[in-house]
């Protein structure tokens, strides 16, 4: 564990740093278990967060290579490292910022993977037979429909407010990344799975309240700290329902569902300025992606499909 001084240091950071950016709870933990571990490192070597220079902060980025963290990982790693002493700056904790002109390793860019459109077909029928019961089914089948229909982070799938989807809106109501609002439309199949959903859910919810249970506010209530499904139930889920639909777990992931939304809208004329917004990327550059596997897709299609190819 930290030292009292790192434990400040890592707390404080944390709260301006949520304060003033609206970062997310999600990225608020990786910082945080970013910035524990750099401190302990850096008390096994006898250090301090006070005491540490460039060499301390190279030779630990060192140390995290040879753990065999990712690239993305150290780079994030450094990120952290780097704001750290750059508010102990500006709170003149320290007179300097011992990892300023560091590079990281870079994030190594790779195409998201995918599936078909038939493949997703496939786990959304899984879905509608895998559960225990009929509660269970109506659940997953909204969980995956809902999914698939808007491309949400799995954070914001599953904290999705019951009261977004009251009144069978045609589009619904998502607070993202940041703190963020935007709005995403909702397609025929995913309003009929909610509908049938919710009939359940708010029958459950009045048995509940009979018997002195508090209601939810979440569409997909969950016995967690939080009150809603847990990302990891869900992911668990997924993978089950990927097996049941005969596709490898290892291929199928929520992520690769929001991947395939994106990537099938685009190959059916959507703007990209569009699907920035839909997936809620503050970026056009982080979208722009899913051109290369489209691009990927569209070269396939030419070397497998085309009549020249057939006859070479």
């Amino acid at each position: 564990m930290p030292d009292a001084e790192a434990s400040r240091w890592i707390s404080t950071f944390l709260d301006a740093r949520a304060a003033e950016l609206g970062a997310s709870r999600n990225t608020q933990l990786a910082y945080g278990r970013d910035l524990v571990d750099f401190a302990d490192w850096l008390q096994r070597k006898g250090k301090t967060l006070m005491q540490a220079g460039r060499d301390e902060v190279e030779t630990y980025l060192v140390h995290c290579d040879a753990q065999g963290l990712s690239k993305a990982t150290r780079a994030r790693r450094l990120s952290s490292i780097r704001q750290l002493y750059r508010f102990a700056f500006e709170e003149g904790w320290r007179g300097d910022n011992p990892a300023l002109r560091l590079s990281g390793p870079g994030k190594a860019q790779s195409l998201p993977k995918t599936l078909t459109e038939a493949e997703v077909t496939r786990l959304i029928e899984a879905a509608r037979i895998r559960g225990r019961n009929p509660v269970e089914r109506l659940r997953d089948t909204a969980l995956f429909e809902l999914l698939y229909a808007t491309g949400l982070r799995v954070s914001e799938l599953v904290s999705l407010p019951v009261a977004a989807v009251r009144g069978d809106p045609r589009m619904v109501l998502v607070r993202g990344k940041g703190d963020k609002e935007r709005m995403v439309p909702l397609s025929n199949l995913a309003r009929v799975a909610l509908g049938a959903w919710l009939a359940e859910r708010d029958a459950l919810e009045e048995e509940g309240r009979k018997s002195g249970k508090a209601p939810s506010r979440f569409l997909f209530p969950g016995d967690g700290r939080d009150g809603h499904l847990t990302r990891q139930y869900f992911h668990h889920l997924v993978k089950d329902v990927a097996v049941l639909a005969g596709l490898s777990p290892a291929k199928v992931t929520p992520h690769v569902l929001r991947h395939a939304f994106a990537t099938h809208l685009l190959a059916h004329g959507a703007d990209l300025r569009v699907i920035q917004t839909l997936l809620g990327h503050a970026d056009v550059a982080t979208t722009e992606i899913y051109t290369h596997v489209l691009d990927d897709h569209l070269r396939d299609l030419v070397l497998t499909r085309h009549p020249l190819a057939r006859k070479g």
